[in-house]
């Protein structure tokens, strides 16, 4: 019997007894024993699942403008808009493995190809060996790359590694005919010009100074780990090449972390650059609506997940679900599919075998009942 069937002959039932409950109310609850033992018999062969297909690609002709409401409601909370538009991004950008981009930057990995340079903003010790007088503390450079020391004034030192700002003010103290031959070490105390972004699925995403010669695992760890709980099965570099000059572009270098992350795949582990962007994608969503304990976004985290499975993760059906209305409406192939449900056959009656497959996506819908 379907569900209009039934709705019909509840409406009938109840028609009957307002027309007739007043004169003949022995005969009204005569008529309900009848009816509802006609509905209690009445077992034809009805689907526990009904698949419509539909010809678009549009939400908005598989969902309710109130569901659909719902929904973007749901992925601006969790931050999937600004997800995807990144994940737009990515797809416009040239990809490499981290096998491809290490055969043609073979210097990438490599620590001593990486003397780190200064900018400003970052703060240095400067000492100079046996003229303690000149030796200093804290010196900051400032944003136009410069510092300022004794006899010789004002020094750019941006761009400059911390051996060529020794050379640099060992040769202006031997200029100025200062100090001749004078030895001094240069040491970064703070590292402030150079940053880069971890994004995604880590529990302290934003933006972190770059450390000299700091690695993938590195950020991850001053990013608070990965979370798992949201995903994080791989990773992306956007990595920004030639930056400030005309050759300038952008590059995504893709990172499988299972290797990573247990030590296999030291390749992986990759010196990180100035400006680097770190994205380790949350897992796809799907979506439960309507009469449902905990109705919100889901990380598609399982190999698979069945739709009594995701209404157990929602906190189960509220007592004004209509169960047997349960549906999943999905978007694929460029069609839109409405899958019907009649859960309480699969929960109820010994036909989990029939028990619907969700996937990343999908939106469960899961009205309120009549009665």
């Amino acid at each position: 019997m379907t569900i209009s069937l039934r709705r019909k002959i509840i409406i009938c039932v109840i028609q009957v007894c307002r027309e007739f409950k007043m004169k003949f109310s022995k005969y009204a609850i005569l008529i309900f024993v009848v009816l509802f033992s006609v509905i209690g018999c009445i077992t034809p062969g009805e689907d526990t699942i009904r698949v419509t297909t539909v010809d678009t690609v549009q939400p908005h002709d598989v969902l309710k403008s109130e569901e659909l409401a719902t929904i973007e409601k749901l992925k601006k909370k969790s931050g999937e808009k600004n997800e995807h538009n990144l994940n737009d991004v990515i797809n416009r950008t040239t990809n490499y493995t981290i096998a491809e981009y290490l055969s043609y930057n073979p210097h990438a990995n490599n620590a001593t190809t990486h003397d780190f340079s200064v900018g400003g903003y970052d703060v240095i010790d400067i000492t100079v060996y046996e003229e303690a007088d000149l030796s200093r503390e804290n010196v900051r450079i400032s944003a136009d790359g410069y510092i300022s020391f004794p006899l010789i004034g004002r020094i750019r030192v941006e761009g400059l590694t911390t051996s060529e700002i020794e050379e640099r003010i060992s040769d202006n103290l031997a200029a100025g005919q200062f100090l001749l031959n004078a030895h001094v070490s240069v040491t970064v105390k703070e590292f402030r010009s150079k940053q880069f972004k971890v994004l995604g699925s880590v529990k302290n995403p934003g933006s972190y100074p770059l450390q000299a010669r700091e690695r993938m695992l590195d950020a991850i760890s001053r990013a608070g780990g990965i979370d798992f709980e949201q995903g994080g099965k791989h990773a992306m570099i956007i990595r920004t090449e030639n930056p400030d000059t005309d050759q300038e572009g952008k590059i995504v270098i893709r990172i499988e972390l299972s290797g990573l992350l247990k030590g296999g795949d030291q390749k992986s582990n990759i010196i990180l650059a100035d400006k680097d962007l770190i994205y380790i994608p949350k897992a796809e969503n799907f979506y439960i609506i309507g009469q449902v304990k905990n109705p919100g976004s889901y990380p598609y985290l399982e190999k698979e997940i069945t739709l009594v499975g995701a209404i157990s993760r929602a906190g189960g059906f509220t007592p004004a679900a209509a169960r047997n209305r349960t549906r999943v409406v999905r978007l694929e192939d460029g069609r839109g599919k409405i899958i019907e449900v009649r859960v309480d056959a699969i929960t109820e009656a010994g036909k989990k075998g029939q028990d619907v497959l969700i996937q990343p996506g999908d939106v469960i819908v899961v009205p309120e009942g009549f009665f």
